[in-house]
Order: structure tokens, then sequence, then C-alpha cells
């Protein structure tokens, strides 16, 4: 692959991909959080970018050092990403629907360690991603993971807007939904990497 308008396409296209996921769970958190202010639907946004940016970057350096374990680990990726996706959408629809107000229910942030959390479940079939761009040199690899990045976060923010607007609408039922999207996530991540 050469410098140019093809890299860069490829590199966006590639972005726009690997972001669907980050895109439902953003969606889902918006959804969680109606009255969410931008500094912090920016840092929700930057926390799936950096992962949707380091994880290719990951795959890229297992592909050129330690390949061998690489595809040892590449069969776990979906297990993985079912059970971190289904365990946070399941706490979030026992939340939602256990005895607590309702003014409670929709202002309940969540945290850090949460976030991380959906942050390499949303990310880590992106380690394959490596596999795609193994012939890079290393500068191109490093450009394309940060295009990744960058169209993640955009992606993400767009996510987080729309799930606001309908959370705020739908408030009493938006954990709910957002619970039933990250699991529906963690299944679409399964069955696409057993069967297909």
């Amino acid at each position: 692959m050469q410098w140019g308008f093809l890299f860069f396409f490829n590199s966006v296209l590639l972005g726009v991909g690997l972001a669907m996921d980050a895109f439902s769970v953003s969606l889902a958190n918006g959804l969680r959080e109606p009255k969410m202010h931008f500094p912090r639907m920016s840092l929700i946004a930057g926390v799936f970018g950096a992962f949707q940016a380091v994880m290719p970057l990951i795959g890229w350096i297992c592909i050129h050092t330690i390949l061998q374990y690489f595809r040892v680990f590449e069969k776990c990726i979906p297990w993985i990403a079912l059970i971190l996706l289904a365990f946070i959408g399941g706490k979030m629809i026992y939340e939602s629907i256990k005895e607590v107000p309702e003014e409670e229910k929709t202002s309940k942030k969540m945290g850090t360690t949460e976030l991380l959390v959906m942050g390499i479940a949303t990310s880590i079939d992106a380690l394959s991603v490596g596999f795609t761009i193994s012939e890079y040199e290393a500068v191109m690899a490093i450009t394309a993971a940060l295009i990744i990045g960058v169209v993640t976060y955009l992606i993400c923010l767009v996510g987080l807007i729309l799930g606001k607007k309908f959370g705020t609408r739908f408030s009493s039922k938006a954990q709910i939904l957002g619970g039933l999207i990250l699991i529906g996530i963690g299944f679409e991540i399964f069955v696409t990497g057993v069967f297909f």
C-alpha cells in the first residue's frame, strides 16, 4: 500500500466499519444518561476512539512479532466480547427494573471501570484489523490507527447525541433499551466471529 487517496479512504472505511459497535454502545449510553454534558460525551467518545485506534496497532505488532500466539487468541475474541457486553447489558437491565426512584435511574452515570470494559469489549475485534494492515510500514499503520480512532470518536459523538435526544423522551425505558442493545451487540460479535 502506498500513501495516497486510497490509503486514507481505506482507513476511513475501516474506521466506519469498526465504529459501528461503539456507535451502538454510545447510543445506549446516551439513552442511559440523557442529561450528559459535552465534556463527558467527548470523554466517552474519546475512550472508544482510543481503544479502536490502539487495538489494530496491537494486532499489527502481533503480526510482526508473535503471530502464532495471536492466532490462538483470535478464537477467544467473540467469546470475550459476548461475555463483557452481556454482563454490562444485563446489569443495566437489572438496575432499571429493580425498585429505585425514577430520578436515580435516569441520572445514574457510567463509572470509569464500566467505560473501560465497554471500550475493550467494542474494540477487541479490531485486533484482527492488524491482519488487514499487516503490509503497512510502522508509520502507515500508526496513521491508519489514528484515522480509525478519529472516525470512531466522531461516530460515537453522534451516537451519544442521538441517545441523549431519545433518552430524554423515553427515559423510563431507556436503560432497558440500552442494556438490550449491548447484549445484542455482544451476540452479533459472537455470531459473526464464530460462524462467519
